[in-house]
């Protein structure tokens, strides 16, 4: 494989930029100082827990609602980049926002929260749909692949310096306060985040479009509701999401819920922080690696051996008892989650009619936030049933041989469905 253009370099390093934000702002930092803010306000522990879920379920809502809406309206001529810019802006501004909250006020954190939310996963609609404009269906695995393992490099260097501080701070070292060197690690994500993702607005464009036509809104509706009664001539398209949205239900369950996992094991925030940075640092170079195998075997196969994976992780959280044991699963679940989101995202890229890539993007938007309802839900009844934690974790193996079994009907992505075109 010749060495990567400079239009998928430049598509890459917004996940090395993006990623900063997932992990800093929605996974490690600011969860933590939403619960010390709420804490310091007199909220109960578990008051805070829920609000901070309500939160996360208002915009994954929205977000999967106006996915295909906003995807089939930038599927036009010229507006996938004017899309993707305002969504990748109002991320910015209300990312920088949360250093600007006073630390008290847990409502207005988790209004500006939502704000970013918005921001940072809609962008990542377009983003996602960028791919089909920037590389070849026969480069797209590897591209795919080599955005997500840069994802998890550059979101490294942000974090071991938000780290940095607020370790140094708590320990009287810097003369400020934990919730100021929180506060800074916010700026520092956003401004990450702003860097380097100059190159993907300067050398990416959009290549596929539907030709512009009169009253574009209206005729995006009508596009949309086309596709959706048809949706049966997009078959490969509808099975792929149908699978998708098993196996990636379970994959968003492990890692949303492996924080819970470690507390109750008896880990500390800083043990489960540490964790987390040694998940991203083999995610990397497996994610890597996953586009290279994919290349040589096929996306569809590398897809079977990350389920296959999460199926052994299932089995083995049923036994977990000990921090190691955590430790292990946690590396294990690192080979494999980069890998199974990018070949995941590369192989429905090749699916979809590449004009229409917005539209098809926001339903695979949809399927990804809608499955994050059924893993947490089933690992709930499971436990309580049950009476046992680790129950509910094995229970989710049965989303990934659902996924595994559906996927197998999905045919080659040498298969590509026609545009959708509404006459009048």
């Amino acid at each position: 494989m010749k060495k990567y253009t400079k239009k998928e370099n430049s598509w890459v390093m917004y996940d090395w930029a993006s990623s900063a934000y997932t992990l800093i702002i929605t996974t490690a930092i600011f969860p933590i100082y939403f619960k010390s803010s709420a804490t310091a306000a007199g909220i109960d522990g578990a008051d805070s827990t829920a609000y901070l879920g309500y939160t996360i379920a208002i915009f994954t809502t929205i977000l999967a609602l106006l996915g295909p809406i906003m995807g089939t309206i930038a599927d036009y001529e010229g507006l996938k980049k004017k899309f993707f810019g305002i969504f990748f802006s109002l991320g910015i501004v209300f990312t920088l926002a949360l250093a600007l909250v006073p630390f008290e006020n847990w409502l207005m954190l988790l209004i500006v929260y939502t704000f970013a939310a918005l921001g940072a996963t809609g962008s990542n609609v377009f983003y996602d749909s960028f791919i089909v404009d920037v590389t070849s269906d026969e480069r797209m695995a590897k591209v795919s692949a080599r955005g997500y393992g840069m994802g998890y490099i550059g979101s490294l260097f942000p974090f071991i310096l938000a780290m940095g501080i607020i370790v140094l701070s708590g320990n009287g070292i810097l003369p400020f306060a934990a919730d100021t060197a929180s506060k800074i690690a916010f700026f520092i994500t956003a401004a990450w985040w702003i860097i380097f993702s100059i190159p993907i607005f300067k050398n990416v464009k959009q290549v596929h479009f539907v030709p512009r036509e009169p009253n574009p809104v209206a005729q995006s509706f009508k596009r949309l509701f086309t596709t959706i009664k048809e949706i049966r001539k997009y078959r490969a398209v509808f099975l792929f999401l149908l699978a998708y949205f098993f196996y990636i239900d379970g994959v968003g369950t492990i890692i949303s819920m492996s924080t819970a996992y470690g507390t109750d094991l008896g880990l500390d925030t800083n043990s489960l922080l540490g964790i987390l940075f040694l998940t991203q640092v083999i995610a990397a170079p497996f994610a890597f690696l996953y586009g290279h195998l994919a290349a040589k075997f096929g996306e569809k196969m590398m897809l079977y051996v990350g389920i296959f994976v999460y199926t052994i992780v299932c089995t083995y959280a049923f036994f977990m008892d000990s921090v190691t044991d955590f430790f292990i699963l946690a590396m294990l679940v690192g080979t494999s989650q980069g890998g199974i989101q990018a070949l995941s995202r590369s192989y429905f890229g090749k699916l979809v009619p590449k004009q229409n890539s917005n539209e098809f993007f926001g339903f695979y938007n949809i399927f990804g936030r809608f499955a994050a309802i059924l893993g947490p839900l089933l690992v709930g009844v499971t436990a309580q049933v049950t009476g046992n934690s680790s129950m509910g974790v094995f229970s989710l193996i049965v989303l990934f041989i659902i996924g595994f079994i559906i996927l197998r009907f999905v045919p080659e992505p040498d298969y590509h469905a026609p545009a959708v075109v509404v006459k009048e």
